[in-house]
C-alpha cells in the first residue's frame, strides 16, 4: 500500500489541491480509531476514516472547501463533530470528530515523519522460503502493518515483482537473520528443506519468550519428528508449547484448516499472526513485577 506522503507528493507535484482528514476524537463505537487519516482531492481519494455515511459526509466538506479556495486569514481547515446515529444514518453509536487541513509541503513532511515511526513500532517478520506457499504469504502480509523479511538462498525462487513494502533478502544464512531479529518478531518458517526448517525452528526457540511467534508449515506428525528432534538435541522441552505446527493451528475451530490451498493457509497464517503480535504487545505492556 503505498504511503499518503508519497501519494500526496504526487498530487501536490501535479498541482492538485488535497484536504487531509483525521480522525481527532473518536468515542465510543466507532468504525477506526483517533488518529486515522484520509487524503481527499478533487477526483480522488486515498485511505479511510471508517467509509459509509460518516466518510460521505466528510469527502464531501473536503471538496467543497477545496473548491472554496484557500480559507480566509491564517485558518487552514476546520472540524466535524459527528453523532454516529440517525443523523448521520449510522447505527454505530459513537461519537466521531473530524479535523479538516488544506494539504500543503508541510503536510508531507508530518505525514512522512509519522509514517516513519510507525513503520519503526511495527513487529518484524521473518519469512523463511520462497516457493509457492512463500510467495502466497508474501503477497497476503504485504498490506499488514509487519516489517516482512523475505528470506531465501535461492535468488531465482522469488518472482520478478515482490509486493510492495517486502524486503527480499537472500541470504544462505537464516540462523543470523533470526539471532539479529529484533524482541517481539515472529517467524514462519516453509523452506525447501525439512533439515533446513528444523534448524530455523530450534534457533527461534531459543530465542525464549521474546518470540512472539514461531511457526512451522507442516502436519501434525511434522510436528511429532520435529519435537523428537529437538529433545534429542537436549532442548528445553518447555519451550516446544511455543511452536504453532501445523500454522493456523489457533483457528483450528474453523473448517478451513483441512483446505491445503496457499492462498487459504496464507489467510490463517495471517489472521493467527495478528493475534500473536497483539498478544505480545499487550504481555509487553503490562507492569514488570
Amino acid at each position: 500500500m503505498t504511503a499518503l506522503s508519497s501519494l500526496l507528493t504526487g498530487w501536490l507535484e501535479r498541482g492538485d489541491g488535497a484536504v487531509l482528514l483525521t480522525v481527532a476524537e473518536a468515542r465510543g463505537s466507532t468504525p477506526r480509531e483517533a488518529g486515522a487519516r484520509m487524503l481527499v482531492g478533487p477526483e480522488a481519494t486515498a485511505g479511510t476514516v471508517g467509509g459509509g455515511r460518516l466518510e460521505w459526509i466528510a469527502v464531501d466538506a473536503a471538496r467543497q472547501m477545496l473548491a472554496r479556495g484557500m480559507p480566509a486569514g491564517n485558518e487552514r481547515g476546520t472540524t466535524l463533530d459527528l453523532p454516529l446515529g440517525p443523523a448521520t444514518g449510522q447505527c454505530c453509536g459513537g461519537h466521531v470528530v473530524l479535523r479538516l487541513e488544506r494539504a500543503d509541503a508541510g503536510t508531507v513532511a508530518t505525514l512522512a515523519e509519522e509514517e516513519r515511526r510507525e513503520a519503526e513500532a511495527r513487529p518484524t517478520l521473518l519469512l523463511f522460503g520462497a516457493g509457492h506457499v512463500g510467495r502466497a504469504m508474501a503477497a497476503a502480509f504485504a498490506p499488514l502493518p509487519l516489517r516482512l523479511l523475505w528470506i531465501d538462498g535461492r535468488a531465482h525462487e522469488f518472482p520478478e515483482a515482490i509486493p510492495p513494502g517486502v524486503e527480499r533478502i537472500v541470504s544462505d544464512r537464516p540462523l543470523d537473520h533470526v539471532a539479529a531479529a529484533p524482541a517481539g518478531f515472529g517467524c514462519l518458517i516453509l523452506t525447501h528443506s525439512h533439515a533446513l526448517d528444523f534448524d530455523i525452528a530450534e534457533a527461534s526457540l531459543r530465542r525464549g519468550s521474546d518470540a512472539a511467534y514461531v511457526g512451522l508449515i507442516g502436519s501434525t506428525t511434522k510436528r511429532a519428528r520435529f519435537e523428537r528432534w529437538y529433545r534429542a538435541r537436549g532442548r528445553d522441552a518447555d519451550a516446544l508449547s511455543r511452536l504453532t505446527c501445523p500454522i493456523g493451528a489457533a483457528l483450528a475451530s474453523s473448517p478451513l484448516p483441512g483446505d491445503k490451498r496457499p492462498e487459504v493457509i496464507a489467510a490463517l497464517a495471517a489472521a493467527e499472526l495478528l493475534l500473536a503480535f497483539a498478544a505480545f504487545g499487550e504481555r509487553a505492556a503490562l507492569p514488570s513485577a
